[in-house]
């Protein structure tokens, strides 16, 4: 929407391990620009875990996020009453998380008297393309993070078509499994990548689970099984081994994400014959070069425009937070103070359309 005032919005994320603040301004064109991105990461309290532990990524939350949002708005050249709104992640994602990045966004829209957005995490992932690349309306978004692995039909803000997810294990989250199992070190998705480098993709055959069907779902838990057996039954695994498994893995998960893609993007022409077919990647798993140079040759095969923001504003971030916000109150929506934290949200849940917030 164009010919509004511009609006500065604070965007808090804290919804895994990432905590995260950024100022946005979404200008009178409907064009966004990044006054300021902080992201503190938590890797080094959760690495001795081989994972995520919950109560220590509240903990943290809670010790640093006042500091963030206030380096946020100091590398913005603001202050705290110039903001328009502030938008919090409101779920889904771990729950301790959630409510303090949600209570601390409540309780500064409060102070200010100034809108409160409550954001759906996995939105500010669908609208980031939209601030980083201004890609226009109905687009395919193909999802792959930690937690999450799902295709959605984006027709516009509030407005998503889930075409397909994963019945079990997120991708990256078989990454995360698969670097523990070799010993690779969190997070996984960049340390099975560089085994991978050294490795043989063609030494192990690991199955392609689902492949043969024409859903659009993912499973990757047959996967992860067959890399584990592997492994034991060469243990103990030398460096060699561990490269080529790490490899193969990665050429497995490149396949299905690549052969999904294209029946997503086909489907996309069938369903939209007028729609200029666009897919745009977001999460964590974007930032594999293998995936990206497979969707790459995707997009080209079916004539598609292939959208990865840049690898900071993939992963977990303040700004899709607030850009997310900056859309949805652009439309007229806003969130009462007491509004829910959500450990599940998906986003083809009842309520996530702008006209059901709309103040």
């Amino acid at each position: 929407m164009t010919g509004q005032a511009p609006v500065l919005i604070l965007g808090i994320e804290t919804s895994c391990d990432e905590t995260a603040a950024s100022v946005v301004l979404r200008d009178e064109s409907g064009r966004g620009i990044i006054r300021s991105n902080v992201v503190r990461s938590q890797l080094d309290e959760h690495a001795a875990f081989g994972g995520v532990v919950p109560e220590l990524a509240a903990r943290a939350h809670v010790e640093w996020l006042d500091h963030i949002i206030a380096q946020a708005v100091d590398e913005a050249g603001i202050a705290l009453a110039d903001l328009d709104a502030v938008a919090a992640t409101a779920g889904p994602g771990l729950i301790g998380g959630v409510l303090v990045g949600l209570t601390t966004g409540k309780a500064l829209a409060a102070a200010l008297d100034k809108p409160l957005v409550a954001v759906n995490h996995l939105e500010g992932h669908a609208l980031t393309a939209r601030l980083t690349d201004h890609v226009q309306f109905p687009y395919l978004m193909l999802l792959v993070s930690g937690g999450h692995s799902q295709f959605v039909l984006v027709r516009g803000v509030g407005e998503y078509e889930r075409w397909g997810g994963t019945i079990d294990d997120a991708l990256g989250e078989a990454f995360d499994k698969v670097a523990k199992l070799l010993s690779l070190g969190h997070p996984g998705g960049p340390a099975v990548e560089r085994a991978a480098k050294a490795g043989d993709p063609r030494r192990f055959k690991f199955p392609r689970p689902l492949l043969r069907e024409a859903r659009l779902d993912f499973s990757f838990s047959g996967l992860k099984t067959a890399v584990r057996l592997q492994a034991e039954a060469l243990a103990p695994l030398d460096e060699q081994d561990v490269n080529d498994i790490a490899a193969s893995f990665q050429a497995s998960v490149t396949e299905i994400v690549a052969t999904r893609s294209r029946q997503a993007l086909q489907r996309f022409r069938a369903e939209l014959p007028e729609a200029a077919p666009q897919l745009v990647v977001a999460g964590g798993v974007a930032a594999n070069r293998s995936i990206a140079a497979a969707l790459a040759v995707v997009a080209a095969e079916t004539g598609a425009r292939l959208v990865v923001p840049p690898v900071a504003l993939c992963t977990d971030n303040g700004a899709m937070v607030a850009w997310a916000g900056a859309e949805r109150l652009a439309l007229g929506a806003a969130d009462r103070l007491d509004v829910a934290a959500r450990p599940r949200w998906p986003l083809d849940a009842p309520g996530m359309k702008v006209d059901d917030h709309a103040a």
